[in-house]
């Protein structure tokens, strides 16, 4: 029988400005410091988190690794409410993407860290929300 992998993953991402990218993720976004190497006022390495979601960033990049953030992917959440997450957000920061029903299914809406970083916010659509807003921005 194999072993239950766990149930989180935490991401852990390089940054190029720790400053810019605390502001963003704390005062924009609602997440709390909750971790830092060496000092917290000047961080080399920081864990921020919102409820049960934890990302940490570093400005020093690894041996093997780029030297400049990158990633070819997004990081999905899954909030509670896609609406009402949007709605906290509306006009703290531009929305790459949504709210919209994506083709897949997913109610969703996505954003650009300043990193260059999308982060995508996702749920399974209703009938209801995809009647409304199929392929349709609506902030």
């Amino acid at each position: 029988m194999a072993v239950k992998l766990g149930s989180r993953v935490v991401p852990s991402l390089l940054v190029s400005d720790m400053r810019r990218t605390l502001e963003f993720y704390v005062e924009k976004l609602g997440f709390t410091q909750t971790g830092f190497y060496p000092i917290e006022s000047d961080p080399e390495w920081t864990e921020v988190r919102r409820d049960d979601v934890a990302i940490h960033f570093y400005v020093d990049a690894p041996h093997s690794t780029r030297y400049a953030p990158a990633c070819s992917g997004t990081l999905f959440f899954y909030p509670e409410s896609v609406e009402a997450l949007a709605a906290e957000w509306h006009g703290k920061v531009p929305f790459v993407w949504g709210p919209e029903v994506m083709d897949y299914g997913m109610r969703e809406f996505g954003i650009r860290d300043p990193n260059g970083y999308y982060l995508a916010f996702t749920e399974p659509a209703t009938e209801q929300s995809q009647a409304r807003t199929r392929g349709t921005p609506q902030a």
